[in-house]
């Protein structure tokens, strides 16, 4: 089995969603639940963008024990610098140091060339390498650079001495088999490659990041950049636990995380009270309605066998129980079943004549509560001793 690593930045990426500003101390106790969680890396901030970051990143680094802590720049030395400073205390420091290298960036971006953005790449690498022997670099909009040109660029950092090479789908352009087509490509064409992991950094501009990122780690790539909830710049980024348990279900891909997946949903809730950002309801693994059944032909299959329409188990993800959720679809089996949890017990033909009666509560109301059965049995059972 390989394992993949597992590189979050919802310290950095997340936060950059607006509204979801952090202070130092949440951003110190999110990382501290994170390295609970088994991330490998935690990129925690942007130490030259403002005072707040540099500080953050210092203190996380200073209570991160086990997992590497990494700080961004852009490639400018003094960016470098300070995000060097920043890390002095980390026990596992990492610098993440990059520049754009599409067509898009580098005339529009930087008004510049290939050839000058190559030097530039490589010389922000060799600062790096001044301060750490962790040096990642990113190819920013590595999506749509054209592929023979992005293979020299990785080379050339590789051999200036980084580390881990992270290919990013910054506008999440990608569809997943080209993703997967362009890591493929950089193993079979940059000559040094075996020296260096691959990373995978997908945005979910066109909602393919998690399958990306998949396809990527299918084709060569050993480290998957991904935040709690899939939060991130617009869109948003990879979903860390939608990759984690992809990775659990699909034992064939040969792959295995660090991640205790019993701790996802916790970690998913406490980021988004923290964050001040709601998981919508449909969310894979983490929305509150991961685990609910509402459709009578579902609830039906799942009554008999859980596994006619779950592949994975509530415990397994730290969710609550699976729910029976009454509305106008359900059938008499789920209506039966949740009259049991409330400690009736109805023989059939009572199901029949209460199923008529619920239905016309559930055609009034979206959602049919305890309370509604309560005094739908109450009404029944009266009924039937005053006959």
């Amino acid at each position: 089995m390989d394992k993949i690593i597992i590189f979050d930045t919802t310290l950095r990426d997340g936060e950059q969603v607006p509204g979801c500003k952090l202070n130092t101390n949440e951003k110190i106790d999110l990382a501290l639940q994170l390295e609970e969680l088994g991330v490998d890396v935690i990129e925690a901030g942007f130490p030259i963008s403002s005072p707040g970051d540099f500080s953050s990143v210092e203190k996380i680094s200073k209570n991160i024990h086990n997992a590497t802590v990494c700080a961004l720049s852009r490639a400018v030395q003094k960016d470098i610098e300070t995000a060097a400073h920043a890390l002095k205390y980390a026990q596992r420091p990492r610098i993440h140091t990059g520049i754009g290298t599409s067509d898009f960036h580098i005339k529009s971006k930087f008004n510049s060339n290939r050839e000058e953005i190559l030097k530039r790449a490589v010389q922000c690498v060799k600062w790096a390498r001044n301060f750490t022997d962790d040096v990642e670099f990113y190819a920013e909009d590595a999506g749509r650079t054209e592929n023979e040109y992005l293979a020299k660029v990785i080379e050339a950092v590789i051999k200036a001495g980084a580390t881990t090479v992270n290919i990013p789908d910054t506008t999440g352009y990608c569809l997943p088999h080209q993703y997967g087509e362009k890591i493929a490509f950089l193993k079979n064409n940059v000559s040094n490659i075996d020296k260096a992991i691959i990373s995978c950094h997908c945005h979910n501009d066109l909602g393919l990041a998690t399958a990306n990122s998949i396809s990527g780690a299918i084709n060569g790539a050993r480290q998957i950049e991904c935040t709690i909830n899939g939060l991130g710049e617009r869109a948003g980024n990879t979903s860390l636990e939608e990759v984690v348990m992809i990775i659990k279900q699909h034992k064939a891909l040969g792959f295995l995380t660090g991640i205790d997946s019993t701790k996802l949903n916790p970690m998913s809730r406490l980021v988004s009270d923290t964050m001040r950002m709601p998981v919508q309801p449909n969310k894979a693994i983490v929305g509150s309605n991961a685990f609910s059944h509402s459709s009578g032909i579902h609830q039906d299959g799942f009554l008999k066998d859980t596994l006619t329409y779950e592949i994975i188990s509530p415990e397994e993800v730290g969710a609550d129980s699976s729910k029976i959720v009454l509305t106008a679809r359900s059938g008499r089996s789920a209506l039966a079943y949740r009259f049991q949890k409330l400690g009736y017990e109805f023989y059939r033909n009572d199901v029949d004549i209460l199923y008529d009666r619920f239905l016309k509560v559930a055609d009034h109301k979206k959602v049919v509560e305890d309370a509604d059965l309560s005094e739908l049995a109450a009404s029944y059972q009266k009924s039937v001793v005053n006959v």
